[in-house]
């Protein structure tokens, strides 16, 4: 089973959250103080506390994770991630409301070793203002290993 391109996977909403922010502070390890101090933040141009670089993975917490396998026809126990990389058009702060879509890029095969052909499913997750603006994209690539 193959999804065509510009299918969407699914929808959540995500509310970037000072406490949240703190969390991800602490386990990634981040020593900058605009994301737990709001005058450092101020001092560096920000309204509010800035979100870590990693925060929109908070929308994976909110996704029907199951529905989402389902709905591409992956086989949960073959899926590895492949590699996942972002962009911002501008930083996240305490307080955005974000809608996080996801979409299918591309979905293909393709030969691996010992001959065995994995699926490669790329998606692209646009989070959105709620005055239309796209401020940040997550893009996975799945890879779904094939059966020797």
């Amino acid at each position: 089973m193959h999804v065509t391109p510009d299918t969407l996977v699914d929808e959540v909403e995500i509310q970037v959250e000072p406490g949240k922010i703190r969390e991800f502070v602490r386990a990634t390890g981040v020593t900058d103080p605009v994301h737990t101090d709001v005058s450092a933040a101020r001092s560096a141009g920000f309204d509010t506390l800035l979100a870590t670089a990693t925060h929109v993975v908070v929308a994976g917490h909110r996704r029907d994770q199951q529905a989402f396998v389902r709905r591409l026809g992956l086989d949960i126990r073959r899926v590895v991630v492949g590699s996942v990389s972002w962009s911002f058009e501008r930083p996240l702060v305490a307080g955005d409301q974000l809608v996080a879509r996801r979409t299918v890029v591309e979905d293909r095969t393709k030969e691996g070793r010992g001959g065995a052909m994995n699926r490669l499913v790329t998606l692209e997750t646009e989070f959105v203002s709620p005055d239309g603006t796209v401020v940040a994209r997550q893009r996975d690539v799945l890879v779904e290993r094939g059966r020797p």
